[in-house]
């Protein structure tokens, strides 16, 4: 199947996950890319084209008209939908549209770019409810039904991710670090849990195998990880590679909704989606949710199968801090103790899109 794959159709270019995604499929001009864009002067659409092999479509995919002019002559698809302009419910919509559309297109390989069910991996119990994970888990699973019958006209493969590792060192994330009394800190309610964090780096990989290998990938949920990273082992790896002191403070609930986050929390967690619709979650009850699948150990990896898909991949938080150490130092950002710093996190631009539109995004 995948000789076929020549152009491919990406939702989500401009993301944190979509610009590593799209260098690994044009590197070596295997693949053509179009990419969407709200907007093709932005920072982000710009580095996209400077890669080659990359032209932009403008528009939004929240648009009939859109989606089909950005599947047609394609023959691949990545869609990954920013459920944080979105919210919950506008986002599945669009998701299913998109996988309709693309078949209709004429497309012959489907990736979704999606995060774990977690209301359903934990049972259905609401306090694991994240809806900005269960609208893309939800899809996920129903995209690998109809896959069932429509397979051989259109492939489809699932690809799941989690929290990037680099959120743990940047501003404005649900895990941002702070500095106290010259101690890097992070103040999460995590308890003795674990996030299975992913590598962007890595997320371009997987995502150029599944095109690569999609006979294989055909009807596969490909569930992605460095490792299940509990945060008093962060602080412990980032002491060992900077020298300087690190420390995991497990917080209540309450005090880190009343600490960075207050400003946000009772806003929509997806903020293109009315808060007068009682299916709306806010910010803190989309996020409590969040907290809880890590603390309580919901989601699990395959670990075994990432080492044989991936050799080379990053293994352990360790690795991926002594890497990021080192390329922050090549590209002149400084050490990880340097980025970490109040003032230079905020003068990065952000690694969430969310933060670079400010939540003003149009949909």
């Amino acid at each position: 199947m995948h000789s076929d794959i020549a152009n491919i159709f990406v939702i989500g270019g401009t993301g944190a996950q979509g610009i590593p995604v799209i260098s690994a499929l044009v590197k070596d001009k295997r693949y053509s890319v179009r990419a969407l864009s709200r907007d093709p002067d932005s920072r982000r659409a710009k580095s996209l084209v400077a890669l080659g092999n990359v032209a932009i479509l403008e528009g939004t995919f929240a648009d009939e008209a859109i989606l089909r002019a950005g599947f047609r002559g394609c023959d691949g698809a990545y869609i990954n939908i920013d459920g944080f302009n979105t919210g919950e419910k506008t986002e599945m919509y669009w998701a299913i549209r998109s996988y309709e559309i693309a078949l209709e297109e004429g497309v012959k390989f489907f990736v979704y770019g999606n995060l774990d069910y977690a209301l359903k991996k934990a049972g259905y119990d609401s306090r694991f409810r994240a809806g900005h994970y269960d609208g893309k888990g939800r899809i996920g699973e129903w995209i690998l039904f109809q896959n069932q019958e429509n397979k051989r006209r259109m492939g489809a493969a699932v690809f799941t991710t989690g929290p990037y590792m680099e959120m743990a060192i940047s501003a404005r994330t649900p895990m941002s670090p702070s500095v106290e009394d010259g101690v890097v800190t992070w103040r999460v309610p995590l308890g003795n849990g674990a996030i299975p964090h992913v590598a962007l780096e890595d997320c371009g990989y997987y995502a150029r195998w599944l095109f690569d290998h999609a006979e294989r990938a055909n009807g596969m949920d490909l569930e992605v990880a460095i490792e299940h990273v509990e945060y008093r082992q962060l602080a412990a790896a980032f002491e060992r590679v900077t020298g300087r002191p690190a420390q995991y403070i497990d917080t209540d609930i309450e005090a880190y909704w009343s600490g960075p986050l207050a400003a946000a929390a009772d806003l929509p967690a997806g903020y293109n989606a009315s808060p007068d619709d009682k299916s709306t979650m806010s910010f803190r009850d989309n996020f409590t949710g969040f907290w809880n699948i890590w603390k309580y150990g919901v989601i699990r990896r395959d670990y075994a199968l990432l080492d044989e898909i991936h050799p080379n991949r990053i293994k352990s938080v360790e690795q991926w801090l002594r890497r990021e150490d080192q390329l922050g130092r090549e590209l002149g950002k400084g050490g990880l103790w340097e980025r970490v710093q109040p003032e230079n996190m905020v003068s990065q631009a952000p690694i969430l899109k969310v933060s670079e539109d400010n939540r003003r995004g149009r949909l």
